[in-house]
């Protein structure tokens, strides 16, 4: 038994990396997708395009100018003359915020004379507007407070707060992100192999051959399926690697319960390629069922949008995503240090998520076989 898995074993290792393109196809995509989430997919605020309207040009506005550009949140990079200038270059989206301060800023600041500046932010990106303007606020809410007398302070007790952010202190998105990446690649290529290394026998005509040898529709399926899910495996310890080491995203946890959590979620995906294998004829309808499948799955997830925020039906849905669960698992593992006493749910619910999807696509494979 254990030797004609082996050979299946080898011919699928073989058939698999025998093509460069296949090689390509293999590492080049995740790491594309790594680099564009790690660099690019980032809901951070950096380098806000900005208008400065200086009409005091005091020695107290250019300091909060200086605060503004030193943050490293915003980027002055137009001083427009005039009102009707400033707006110009946010009708053109040239600019996200606009900065306007009046005559006599620094002055009333120096008498103790309550002053204001104004603030604009182009809303058509609203949670970058959003974000922008929060550190706009924070900024000018410290330097207003550094600038009222302790003589003048009030004398009544006040509430004093000191915010923390715990897991990702520095709330980095790519921390976030990558992650995910992790688990939307293992799908990929779990489903995308698999799927499509079994309907390839069947379009070659060599399916039939392999029914005629003392080969079992279990080692068959056992055969077909192993290589992919090494090579999965593969995928996560490269990606994972470059993540920590490239963008220094921290793996708190535990390694062996990163191993045991992604041994279950790719069991549970290879499941799902099978089935998609028995649904199928030929290789062209193999992969548009994938990519059918990996846009719900990546919705349903928790990968972009929280599951808490979608409506309660869609919200069922996502139960029978194994997405879901491993997203929780690996950041969780990544983030937090979450050990088996906390993630035990979303690991069991991956074993029986797998064992119901590969006993069903099993079923299907061995009618389809007979």
């Amino acid at each position: 038994m254990f030797e004609r898995i082996k050979q299946i074993i080898l011919k699928e290792f073989i058939l698999a990396f025998r093509d460069p393109k296949n090689r390509f196809l293999m590492f080049g995509p995740p790491f594309i997708q790594l680099m564009m989430f790690g660099y690019v997919a980032t809901t951070d605020v950096n380098n806000v395009t900005t208008a400065l309207y200086d009409l005091d040009y005091s020695q107290q506005s250019r300091e909060l100018v200086r605060r503004l550009e030193a943050s490293g949140y915003f980027t002055i990079k137009y001083l427009p003359e005039s009102p009707a200038a400033m707006q110009d270059l946010m009708d053109q989206g040239r600019i996200l915020c606009a900065i306007q301060i009046n005559e006599g800023f620094g002055r009333d600041i120096q008498t103790g004379t309550p002053t204001s500046l104004q603030l604009l932010f182009d809303g058509t990106d609203s949670n970058t507007a959003m974000l922008a303007m929060n550190y706009a606020t924070q900024i000018i809410a410290e330097y207003s407070q550094e600038l009222v007398p302790r003589s003048q302070m009030p004398t009544l007790a006040k509430i004093e707060f000191r915010p923390r952010v715990w897991y990702n202190p520095e709330l980095k998105s790519r921390n976030f992100y990558i992650p995910g990446v992790i688990a939307f690649i293992i799908l990929l290529t779990c489903l995308m192999l698999t799927s499509i290394a079994i309907v390839r026998e069947r379009e070659t005509g060599t399916m039939e051959q392999l029914m005629v040898t003392p080969i079992r529709p279990l080692e068959l399926i056992l055969g077909k399926t192993l290589p992919f899910a090494l090579i999965s495996f593969a995928q996560m310890i490269f990606i994972t690697t470059v993540g920590g080491l490239w963008f220094h995203v921290p793996i708190v946890g535990s390694l062996w319960l990163l191993t045991l959590g992604t041994v279950l979620y790719i069991w549970s995906t290879l499941g799902i390629g099978l089935f998609i294998s028995t649904i199928t004829k030929n290789h062209q309808q193999a992969v548009m069922t994938t990519m059918l499948f990996n846009m719900p799955a990546l919705m349903l997830s928790g990968f972009i949008f929280p599951i808490e925020s979608m409506p309660k039906i869609f919200q069922y849905f996502t139960y029978i995503n194994p997405l879901r669960y491993f997203l929780v698992i690996i950041r969780g593992i990544f983030l937090k240090g979450n050990g088996f006493d906390i993630l035990w749910p979303q690991m069991a619910a991956l074993a029986v998520l797998g064992l119901a999807i590969v006993t069903i696509s099993a079923l299907r494979f061995q009618k389809r076989l007979s």
